[in-house]
């Protein structure tokens, strides 16, 4: 039987300043497959091109990945500043009603980085444009130089709440990640429970209370060493059981419906 298919959620960007284009990083592509064992499928983000109900018959899971755009604060009902940084409303017209829609249905989707903050907004929170002006706060971006290696090492722990989702996941109520957001979480929406925090009390992890699926989702990057991390292949690992059973049990809906 084919491996379920997981929508990545794609960026665009402009190759050569100039070429647009729709793309989702490698390495989001290598956790799908090699951790989760899924089919990785690059979703173009944009409500001209697709709808939210066809992406959901499409696709059985989603990656909501990270991104250099930022959501923007219209959708948590706050003005633009030039902290806020760029855009891409076209991303934001169609991960934000996803991650409703996939709540509501019980349809797994991991967040990731932006994916985070858009789970947290979809649900009513609201973000800070930039924590590292917080008071007590660490600064979270990534270096802006060295290698991918050295931009993705481990460079901060987050702690679980005690017998949390996360916790049990994990096997660990500490664990260390890297960091590379400017933005964090201001207030948690509705049913977004915060379960993992830095040690400056950024929010690093967290799901949505009650839902019938999958919800996790991360401030960090799980993707980069996903297949070798202790803490990223947990993560993939049980967000592919959960899309391969998703995947089983919408296929299998037909058949009873005949029977």
């Amino acid at each position: 039987m084919a491996r379920p298919v997981v929508g990545i959620i794609g960026n665009q960007y402009l190759i050569n300043d100039q070429y647009p284009t729709h793309a989702g990083g490698t390495m989001n592509s290598e956790a799908v497959s090699h951790v989760a064992d899924c089919v990785p499928l690059v979703i173009p983000s944009d409500p001209r091109i697709v709808s939210v109900d066809e992406l959901m018959e499409v696709c059985d899971g989603f990656v909501l990945t990270g991104g250099r755009p930022n959501v923007h604060p219209e959708e948590y009902g706050e003005q633009e500043t030039e902290k806020h940084g760029a855009f891409d409303r076209a991303r934001d017209a169609i991960a934000l009603p996803l991650v409703r829609a996939c709540v509501a249905r019980g349809q797994p989707f991991l967040g990731i980085c932006r994916g985070f903050q858009e789970v947290n907004v979809a649900m009513g929170g609201s973000l800070h444009p930039e924590i590292r002006e917080l008071p007590g706060r660490m600064n979270h971006r990534m270096p802006p130089d060295g290698t991918l290696e050295e931009k993705f090492a481990l460079r901060h722990k987050v702690r679980f709440s005690e017998n949390g989702l996360f916790h049990r996941l994990m096997g660990a109520r500490e664990v260390m990640t890297n960091t590379l957001h400017g933005q964090g979480i201001k207030r948690a929406g509705a049913r977004f429970v915060i379960d993992g925090w830095a040690d400056d009390g950024t929010p690093e992890a967290g799901y949505v209370a009650g839902a019938p699926g999958f919800t996790l989702a991360v401030q960090w990057h799980p993707e980069w060493d996903a297949a070798n991390d202790p803490v990223s292949r947990p993560l993939f690992e049980a967000f592919g059981a959960a899309t391969h059973a998703f995947a089983a049990e919408r296929r299998a809906a037909p058949v009873a419906r005949r029977a």
